[in-house]
């Protein structure tokens, strides 16, 4: 009972923490909204469903077109105050998509980092440490540099390559380390500083090869929200909650491996399979986000290591309080990196922040395995 009210409890601080940061970052632009009137304006964007319908709609396949039904979900507002329409259109069209996006991002990222952090009983962990982020980076690179569309959505093509380069280096690095049956953790470690530098080594071939679009590949290896849209919300947000879910339900069995596989056994884990799974959703997770803003660093490694210094190794409580504290993190840096006289990327900004204040970790408290 006291676990679950110190949950409860230290959630929802920092859910309050994120929703003030969050108008926060809804006000300040090349105009400036009165707290008040983004506050009005967010409270008006909650709706709840309340039924569904169908509209028809077309979808161009290999160039054929195919019409038909889809379905819809009608909303009803739960508020209806009174804003300025100018307001109401800079939150919900230009900035919202934005900071929504980065919360997600950064949520699906600290997730990610506390999953590794605990699977390789390491605070010096994090999501790319499998190759994630250099698989994700070699597809949107090639995309970039040999420019290629989808026939049904050509939009979607970078974030698709990107998306399976990911799960295609976790899943290469998977097979490299597993033996017999067995994946140990540290020859899981050794094949992914591996694979990371092959596929960085073909991303710098890449770079070459890029020509006029150099500027973009480097762009999106920055990371960036520049270009955030509600569609990019709805590309991630499932793969996050759901994969967020599975975590969730998976936080005993973490707490239990931090003990070490073989105890971890003995009390009737089933150890393989769950770093199987472990493995498998932090990558989906983490692909999913670096696959629409690009390579982010640093969330999923200096967010989940401060909180655990803050409320312990128990990941009941560990995964949703850094889950809410990387959201917090990322819409708070994305507000920084585009307040100044050029909007830098954020990627910048979070290696700028969080490098220097782990290495004062580093130098101020001990740092070993979990």
């Amino acid at each position: 009972m006291r676990s679950s009210a110190r949950i409860v409890g230290t959630s929802a601080v920092l859910a309050a923490v994120l929703a003030v940061v969050v108008i926060v970052s809804a006000a300040i632009g090349p105009v400036a909204l009165d707290y008040a009137v983004v506050g009005k304006v967010l409270l008006n964007a909650l709706a709840v469903p309340v039924g569904v319908g169908t509209t028809e709609r077309t979808l161009r396949l290999a160039g054929v077109a195919i019409s038909g039904p889809t379905p819809t979900v009608e909303f009803a507002p739960l508020f209806d105050f009174a804003v300025p329409e100018t307001a109401r259109t800079i939150v919900v069209t230009l900035r919202l998509p934005r900071i929504v996006l980065g919360a997600v991002v950064g949520f699906a990222l600290s997730t990610a980092g506390v999953v590794m952090q605990g699977f390789f009983r390491n605070p010096m962990a994090d999501p790319s440490i499998i190759g994630v982020s250099s698989g994700a980076a070699v597809g949107a690179v090639a995309t970039i540099a040999l420019p290629f569309a989808l026939p049904f959505a050509p939009g979607l093509a970078l974030p698709a390559a990107a998306f399976l380069g990911a799960i295609g280096a976790a899943f290469g690095v998977y097979l490299l380390a597993t033996e017999e049956g067995r994946t140990p953790v540290a020859t899981l470690l050794l094949a992914g500083v591996a694979v990371q530098t092959f596929l960085g080594a073909v991303v710098s071939f890449l770079l070459l090869q890029s020509g006029e679009s150099l500027r973009r590949a480097v762009y999106w290896l920055m990371g960036h929200l520049h270009l955030a849209s509600w569609a990019d919300v709805a590309m991630v947000l499932p793969v996050t909650l759901v994969g967020f879910g599975v975590l969730l339900a998976y936080a005993r069995d973490l707490n239990v491996l931090l003990l070490g596989e073989e105890d971890a056994h003995a009390l009737g884990v089933e150890v393989e399979r769950t770093k199987r799974l472990l493995l498998g959703v932090a990558s989906v997770m983490t692909g999913a986000a670096v696959a629409v803003t690009g390579v982010i660093g640093f969330v999923g490694l200096v967010v989940p290591h401060v909180v655990r210094l803050l409320v312990g190794p128990n990941h009941r409580i560990l995964l949703p309080t850094s889950a809410l504290a990387g959201a917090t993190f990322l819409v708070a840096t994305d507000t920084l990196a585009r307040s100044g006289p050029a909007e830098l990327p954020v990627g910048i900004v979070t290696a700028f922040l969080g490098a220097p204040f782990f290495l004062y970790l580093l130098r101020t408290r001990e740092v070993h395995a979990l």
